[in-house]
């Protein structure tokens, strides 16, 4: 047997959900380029598209819809759990407590019954935004609000944040991040939900040890580090290339910049950069933009024959900072949109299980003798 750190390139299950090729920066979910998705579907059309194999008629995106808006609401006993959190609390901590927690309210241990394995999935799609929100509201001393029925997905999650309906072009922006976002492949969050789901525990429990494996700052949590590093950046734009070589010869590694899969730019990365120039081009520059866009450049020309180049994390977090939201909820926003891949994922486990169960390659002691208390 053979030893490959990372599982980098080992097999571990056959799945239709999503395809990726790395070497020429393609991503298709159902066998659909994420380009055509972002470009002309909604979140709500392209969850129904990884839940149910295939693009959804009018009517049947009109009730996968109302069955989303039906499962917005959260229980009061999950608003008082949020609310009895620290302050300082970090809002994954919250997420993750929040999700595991839905199975008390909703008990789901059942999961032969795949009516009900889909609807415990549209059920944490539908209120993955409310939980977020109402944390972010309560830690600050506002109002907790209610969801919007007459607000799409996007739209809605915006306002139970900020208190305001979003613009066309805010809802929009904040729409196609939710398509990007959706899916990626047997990336660590998705296999950990997979890996908890093979041993047929719940699907809450199982999906909220994803949120756990999102909240890692070399996963999900990247896109809060990208900004923390612009910050750090003296100078402006003028101070991007004296800090980018600093950092190239401390060995440091530059947040947002390189992928495990992408060996050119993350097409995800190429229309959150189109976002995001249009966004600050109708709602107000940023200084930190220009600076990513230097540091993507450098980076280009020290360190594109590597293949490291930008990844969705190093744009997404100045798109969402523009939007109101506060640094530390960009991963929780991305937990948001991969419920919708991570519950494909689950219900597709289940579908042909059989639990993981890897070996190991022991490199401890052998033939190690007791030694009695009296000796130690």
């Amino acid at each position: 047997m053979s030893f490959t750190p990372g599982l980098a390139g080992v097999i571990a299950a056959e799945s239709s959900i999503s395809s990726i090729d790395g070497q020429n920066g393609i991503l298709r979910y159902r066998g659909i380029r994420i380009e055509d998705l972002a470009e002309n579907s909604s979140f709500e059309e392209v969850a129904y598209l990884l839940l149910f194999n295939a693009l959804p008629t009018a009517d049947q995106l009109s009730a996968f819809d109302a069955r989303l808006k039906a499962h917005r609401s959260i229980p009061e006993g999950i608003v008082t759990l949020l609310g009895s959190l620290p302050d300082t609390t970090h809002p994954m901590v919250a997420l993750q407590s929040a999700v595991s927690a839905l199975a008390a309210y909703y008990p789901h241990f059942e999961v032969e019954d795949s009516a009900k394995n889909e609807e415990a999935i549209i059920r944490m799609i539908a209120c993955f935004p409310t939980i977020v929100a109402t944390f972010d509201r309560l830690r600050k001393g506002k109002e907790v609000l209610a969801p919007n029925a007459d607000l799409d997905h996007a739209a809605n999650f915006l306002y139970m944040l900020n208190g305001e309906i979003p613009d066309e072009k805010q809802r929009r922006i904040i729409d196609v991040a939710l398509v990007l976002h959706a899916e990626h492949g047997f990336n660590a969050s998705t296999f950990t939900g997979r890996v908890v789901g093979s041993t047929t525990a719940n699907p809450y429990g199982s999906l909220s040890a994803a949120v756990g494996s999102l909240s890692g700052p070399l996963h999900g949590g990247a896109n809060e580090r990208v900004l923390h590093m612009l910050a750090e950046i003296d100078g402006g734009v003028d101070g991007v290339e004296p800090w980018f070589t600093q950092a190239q010869a401390e060995k440091r590694k530059i947040m947002g910049l390189g992928h495990r899969v992408y060996k050119v730019k993350d097409p995800r990365a190429t229309v959150l950069q189109g976002m995001a120039r249009d966004l600050f081009a109708s709602h107000g520059s940023t200084p930190l933009y220009d600076m990513a866009a230097r540091l993507e450049a450098i980076a280009k020309e020290r360190l594109g024959e590597k293949g490291i180049a930008p990844n969705v994390d190093f744009y997404s977090g100045l798109v969402y900072q523009k939007l109101g939201m506060e640094i530390d909820l960009f991963t929780p926003f991305f937990g948001i949109a991969r419920i919708a891949g991570w519950g494909s994922h689950w219900i597709e486990q289940l579908g042909n299980n059989r639990i993981y169960r890897p070996t190991q390659m022991y490199v401890g002691a052998t033939d190690a003798q007791y030694i009695p208390m009296s000796e130690r």
